[in-house]
């Protein structure tokens, strides 16, 4: 397969970057069990890489949950504040950002979080996430005034590059259906590292996907190859 040379590099963060997705399915199981109703697959694969009030109405909407988003939102984040200060970086991805800083190549974070969700999931990992030249949280940028599946985010994201790359010239990572419509409809090429227990048939269009950050060859994108 052949790919479009890169200079920039946007990355998600949940599900990509850190291991927060059976914590989010966790502690929304928490608050849907209350009502007698099963949070599956099936309805955490359409909310992946929503911002958080998406998220919760649209959880309501498909389980006729008799609470408000902001119901939900209180109901959970106490359990937020005591699951994600401990999750931990998936596999290669401090290996992957290292480099990535190390040969001078721009990268910034996309995450639907926001800034008070992140800094309380990267406690443990400030020294990670301080290789992003910038970050931009759609849960409460107000620049960002559509989550994904609509391209505000990586859009955004790469404005704020000092030198305002091309969109064609950025590579997006991401593990959400959501999250790689984003970046399709920004025009950016994508790399998909989809949760293994995400319906196979939700995996559409992205430009590469991977089992693991691990198996990502820079040279591919025309990005310098880590050395062995």
């Amino acid at each position: 397969m052949s790919f479009r040379n890169v200079t920039h590099c946007i990355f998600d963060m949940d599900g990509l970057l850190l291991d927060t997705e059976s914590l989010y399915t966790l502690a929304y199981s928490t608050v849907t069990q209350k009502y007698g109703k099963t949070y599956s697959w099936e309805h955490k694969a359409k909310i992946m890489g929503f911002k958080g009030n998406e998220a919760f109405q649209t959880i309501i909407d498909m389980l006729e949950l008799p609470i408000t988003a902001q119901e939900f939102e209180d109901t959970v984040a106490p359990i937020y504040q005591e699951l994600f200060p401990k999750c931990n970086l998936l596999p290669g991805v401090e290996k992957l950002l290292q480099h990535l800083k190390k040969h001078d190549i721009p990268i910034a974070l996309a995450t639907s979080s926001s800034q008070e969700s992140t800094e309380i999931k990267t406690q443990k990992w400030k020294h990670i996430f301080e290789l992003f030249h910038h970050r931009v949280y759609g849960g409460s940028d107000p620049e960002v005034s559509q989550g994904k599946p609509h391209p505000d985010i990586f859009l955004i994201a790469a404005k704020r590059f000092p030198d305002n790359p091309d969109p064609l010239k950025c590579l997006v990572f991401e593990d959400s259906p959501n999250g790689v419509q984003a970046a399709i409809s920004a025009k950016m090429q994508v790399v998909m590292v989809p949760d293994p227990q995400l319906p196979k048939n939700l995996i559409t269009n992205p430009t590469l996907v991977l089992d693991s950050l691990e198996d990502f060859k820079p040279e591919d994108f025309g990005l310098p190859p880590f050395v062995a």
